[in-house]
């Protein structure tokens, strides 16, 4: 039993120290998947790592973009650049529904001075001189049609 201790502990330590140099990679599939293997990465494969000490050279070049776990500045700028996308994002929110408002509310006025136009009432409007008169037919039916086009742009 002795006289095979050593040769077993031969064969044991070899076969440590072959897995030792034995190569492997780690790269993302087409699907996005990673995956790790002691075979070459197929050419359609992206960020590839490999480690160990076989001749294996990867074929594709790894990405410009670092791998590894990202450092306290790179996660606050990171950081800051969601938070000013995130900004900008409210200020667009808020700005579109300011000009909804502002265009709901121009659509109402336009629609109420139409209203106001077609009820037969009279209707005065200050002249050059700053003096109240009030419309005649033809100026009204003038002022109507101005007012139609104007709640249509309005109002779509």
């Amino acid at each position: 039993m002795n006289r095979f201790f050593p040769v077993v502990l031969g064969i044991a330590a070899l076969t440590a120290a072959s897995a030792g140099f034995a190569e492997t990679c780690q790269w993302k599939d087409g699907a996005g998947r990673t995956v790790v293997s002691d075979q070459p990465p197929p050419g359609n494969a992206r960020d590839i790592r490999c480690s160990g000490g076989g001749s294996f050279t990867p074929s594709v070049a790894p990405s410009a973009a670092p791998t590894g776990p990202k450092t306290t500045a790179e996660k606050d700028m990171d950081f800051k650049k969601r938070q000013q996308e995130s900004a900008d994002k409210a200020d667009k929110a808020a700005k579109e529904q300011t000009a909804a408002a502002e265009r709901k509310e121009n659509c109402e006025r336009a629609q109420r001075q139409l209203a106001l136009l077609e009820s037969g009432q009279r209707v005065a409007m200050p002249d050059a001189s700053g003096e109240r008169r009030f419309l005649e037919d033809n100026e009204r039916q003038a002022e109507i049609e101005r007012t139609r086009r104007m709640t249509a742009d309005a109002c779509k």
